[in-house]
């Protein structure tokens, strides 16, 4: 007879960690839990002596079809937090309504209200570094104080104080119990003093549970079924085949692997796979006249709303905008040529919010039905149409920075935020799981993470994807309290 577990959960990344976190806090002294991890647990120390955040490599994953495209991840304990740089802002109010608000898109099926108290658990638990003022609402303050703007940040914030704030990262401004304060090296991928909040550094607690049996290295081929229920999952550890069943099926793993698998697993949707996306990133180079750059206390030292929230996402894309502290980072143009005015010149990215299509694509690989294959044919003309306005968003920023001139404009291959293709929503013609993350067919199978993104928000994922989490767990467990 297979094992069987009262719940098991596929990966170990912020969608898994959090979900697992609370759901330990409902869960019986006797319950069994089983998580499954395609990857291993590859230790910082082998991180920085590897340059690498996994010990597998990406091409052993996935198939992308459009190599112009980007999709970056991390297969290992700890996913995705492994390689993240730290951005932790929430998604606006509107973010969740662009079709009631500004008649375009979607609306999510669910509000920010219905996630405010689960961001502010996600920001106590990485011990998030956050701006004292706030573009959006907050019921309390970030866990740590805001980190040192550059001198073109300060510039903005002074001329644009409700447009421009300090970012809101885990990259801790000062120490935690196991984090170092921020070193600015702006190699915040591998992050040399481990600083950032990763599932390793700030949540592995929860998977060492006595109730908690951990598997590495055991890639999940697939959910079994029956009786219209999830009945259990079938994985691999070596050159085994393993059927595990269980009472409840929590799929956490990343927008490319939960619809992989579901496919898989013949759960079939007209939806499953469609509607890949994240952010479409355009890097802007500024130089600046008698401004110096580079100064503030982390890799990312500002972040602008000035083009966000308003009425002008009924036509085009919102932006949130990124000031860059470390100019090696982007590997270009890092720093002028004129004696003594090096530092004159400052990074930006300005990140717009996509409508998905439905031909951008997770699909299964046909050489090899263990690997992933991605089809990215391009962003949305919504997404297109912010973008273009970026010399006016310029002009607008010359209010407060003395700007000489435009060095580049260049649209980047990635934000590394891979969302969509498992959406959520109310109505399951449309829409895959529900507003609490549970499958509309199959009752006892959560799919978390960003895959269930029905829109692509200026602002980054994690938290949000965090935040869902508490959230399906909460409502999984109702009337438990």
């Amino acid at each position: 007879m297979p094992p069987h577990y009262d719940t098991i959960i596929v990966g170990t990344g912020f969608a898994s960690a959090f979900f697992l976190l609370r759901h330990l806090e409902y869960a019986s002294p006797d319950a069994k839990i089983l998580v499954l991890e395609r990857g291993r647990l590859d230790s910082k120390k082998w991180q920085l002596e590897n340059r690498a955040t996994s010990s597998i490599p990406a091409h052993n994953v996935f198939v992308n079809k459009n190599l112009d495209k980007h999709w970056l991840t991390s297969p290992g304990f700890g996913g995705n937090s492994n390689c993240w740089w730290g951005g932790a802002t929430r998604m606006m109010p509107g973010d969740f309504q662009l079709q009631s608000r500004y008649g375009v898109g979607i609306d999510w099926p669910l509000s920010y209200d219905d996630l405010e108290m689960h961001y502010g658990v996600v920001e106590d638990v990485m011990s998030v570094s956050g701006p004292v003022d706030s573009p959006m609402p907050r019921s309390k303050p970030f866990p740590q104080p805001p980190h040192i703007f550059s001198d073109p940040d300060a510039r903005l914030k002074k001329h644009f104080p409700e447009g421009w704030f300090h970012p809101a990262t885990t990259r801790a401004r000062v120490a935690t119990a196991s984090r170092p304060a921020c070193c600015a090296s702006g190699v915040c991928e591998l992050c040399p003093v481990d600083a950032k909040f990763t599932i390793q550094n700030g949540l592995a607690s929860v998977f060492h549970d006595p109730r908690v049996t951990l598997l590495l290295e055991a890639p999940v081929d697939g959910i079994e079924t029956a009786g219209g229920r999830a009945s259990g999952v079938v994985y691999r550890q070596g050159d085994r085949t393993v059927h595990a069943e269980a009472d409840l099926v929590v799929l956490g793993a990343s927008a490319l692997f939960n619809p992989h698998i579901l496919l898989r697993s013949n759960i079939q949707h007209p939806l499953l796979g469609k509607r890949l996306h994240e952010q479409m990133p355009v890097d802007v180079c500024l130089d600046l006249k008698g401004v110096k750059a580079y100064n503030g206390s982390t890799t990312i030292s500002g972040n602008g709303y000035l083009f966000y929230e308003g009425e002008h996402r009924r036509d085009h894309a919102a932006c949130l905008i990124e000031t860059w502290n470390a100019p090696f980072a982007y590997g270009r143009n890092a720093f002028r040529s004129e004696r003594d005015r090096w530092t004159e010149r400052v990074f930006m990215r300005f990140m717009f919010d996509d409508l998905p299509r439905d031909d951008n694509t997770v699909t299964v690989n046909a050489a090899n039905p263990q690997l992933a294959e991605t089809r990215f044919n391009g962003y949305s003309d919504y997404a297109l149409r912010g973008a273009a306005l970026i010399p006016k968003m310029v002009e607008t920023l010359a209010q407060a920075l003395p700007i000489e001139g435009i060095v580049s404009v260049l649209t980047g291959a990635t934000t590394a935020h891979i969302q969509g293709t498992v959406v959520m929503g109310d109505d399951p013609a449309s829409s895959i799981v529900d507003r609490h993350l549970i499958h509309h067919q199959y009752r006892n199978l959560l799919v978390l993470g960003a895959s269930a993104f029905p829109t692509a928000a200026p602002a980054y994922p994690s938290v949000t994807v965090s935040a869902l989490s508490l959230w399906a767990a909460d409502h999984l467990h109702e009337g438990q309290a």
